[in-house]
């Protein structure tokens, strides 16, 4: 029985570290292919972002919902900078839905990153000045869980080091995953809705 439950033991770990290695494969992969056009000027304005976007035909939702999840990750243009176009290329809901799973996808791959490889790996992601003074500024709020919830909501806020910094912090998963879930929503929304209306 003991040698039972070892043997489904080691086929979970087995199956999860197989999934890590296809997960961050293809993370990687993703960022060297976004990376390219990055360096080719195609993210320089709202534009060449929608032109680029606009050249991959019927994948186009599925190359912005992939830009969305690796700004997060990895900041190389502003989220509302893909809300535009989204809200110029698909309209207000197909902008808002393709936005918000890109988005809500990266903050939730952000947190587990931070959670499996430490604040080591998180201030490369971050300069440590910025890691430090954002540190010093959560750890002045009294309950992290509603001021974690406000930023989300609320614009302006720096959703993506947070996403991160929760990663290393008491916070479960599912509370995390909850959060992003109903707070993100709003603000890209709004975003989509108003530039939706102005292109």
């Amino acid at each position: 029985m003991e040698q039972d439950t070892e043997s489904v033991e080691k086929k979970g770990i087995g199956i999860r570290n197989c999934l890590t290695i296809l997960l961050f494969s293809l993370l990687l992969f993703s960022i060297v292919f976004l990376s390219k056009a990055y360096f080719s000027g195609c993210f320089d304005s709202a534009e060449s972002l929608r032109a680029y976007i606009g050249g991959f035909g019927l994948f186009a939702p599925m190359i912005l919902v992939l830009i969305q999840i690796i700004q997060v990750i990895l900041p190389i243009l502003p989220g509302f900078l893909g809300c535009i176009v989204g809200a110029g290329m698909f309209g207000v809901s197909g902008g808002f839905i393709y936005n918000y799973i890109g988005i809500s996808t990266g903050s939730i791959i952000a947190f587990f990153l931070a959670r499996k490889f430490g604040s080591a790996f998180v201030k490369k992601m971050i300069p440590e000045k910025k890691y430090d003074s954002y540190v010093e500024w959560v750890n002045t709020k009294k309950s992290y869980t509603v001021f974690l919830f406000l930023a989300i909501l609320l614009p302006l806020a720096p959703d993506d080091f947070l996403c991160y910094f929760s990663g290393l912090t008491g916070m479960t998963a599912k509370k995390f995953i909850w959060i992003i879930i109903l707070a993100k929503p709003w603000c890209i929304l709004a975003y989509s809705i108003i530039f939706g209306k102005l292109i």
